[in-house]
């Protein structure tokens, strides 16, 4: 039954018990429905507090939940594009991509204009310009994971133990001919959200605001377009660099 319903419920068993105190009961007997409306009261307020309450607990319990997973769901996507930077591709090899990120150089370049001479033909010869891209060095790719957790970055945070979220990947035909590599990782709100409020994770599932992670999942990159953002609102972002 909702907050309304039993708003209502009891507004109608206290008329009930006026009309039937005043109508059949003794005088001396009034005391026993005085109690009883008196505790009907009590019981009215704590149904109408905590029925305020729930969404609003359920709210600030659902955001530290989510918060832990967003931040796994980063480190996976920094993985992934440091990934595809060295070898052009994303993976879904878990374990591989650990290894990547334990041993992995990435390439430092450098980019100069140079000038050619070109000839047009008839004695005509032009200076061109051509950008140029030249190695000078190498980084490990570790360095960009220093003081995060990578070694546990597919392991869903409060949610299902043992629970690792899913990773897929694909490409997408941004122009006529041109495939380009995508990633998708998810995991999905209903196991963070176990032992909670039912209605209130039905509601969570069809979440649809600009302020809200919308759907069932939390994820981020896309298998239909190329991206690599998350679908968690700017406020997620905003408590880490908060935290950091």
């Amino acid at each position: 039954m909702g907050l309304l319903g039993i708003i209502l419920a009891a507004v109608l068993v206290a008329v009930l018990l006026a009309i039937a105190v005043v109508k059949y009961l003794p005088l001396k007997l009034r005391w026993i429905a005085s109690s009883l409306l008196l505790i009907s009261t009590i019981f009215l307020v704590f149904k109408i507090y905590n029925g305020i309450m729930e969404p609003i607990n359920f709210n600030k319990k659902k955001i530290i939940k989510y918060s832990k997973v967003v931040e796994r769901l980063k480190i996976i996507r920094d993985a992934e594009v440091k990934h595809f930077e060295v070898t052009g591709k994303y993976t879904n090899d878990k374990a591989g991509l650990i290894q990547f990120i334990d041993s992995a150089q990435l390439a430092l370049t450098e980019t100069k204009d140079t000038i050619i001479k070109v000839n047009k033909g008839g004695g005509i010869i032009d200076d061109v310009t051509k950008k140029r891209k030249d190695t000078i060095g190498y980084e490990p790719v570790l360095k960009y994971f220093e003081g995060r957790d990578f070694k546990n970055m597919f392991i869903v945070p409060g949610g299902i133990e043992g629970k690792e979220f899913e990773i897929e990947i694909g490409t997408v035909e941004k122009v006529q001919g041109l495939l380009v590599p995508t990633f998708y990782v998810k995991t999905e709100k209903r196991d963070l959200l176990k032992g909670m409020n039912e209605s209130l994770i039905k509601q969570e599932l069809e979440a649809n605001a600009t302020d809200q992670i919308k759907g069932e999942y939390v994820s981020v990159g896309s298998l239909d377009e190329v991206s690599t953002g998350g679908n968690w609102p700017p406020s997620y972002d905003k408590q880490q660099r908060d935290k950091n």
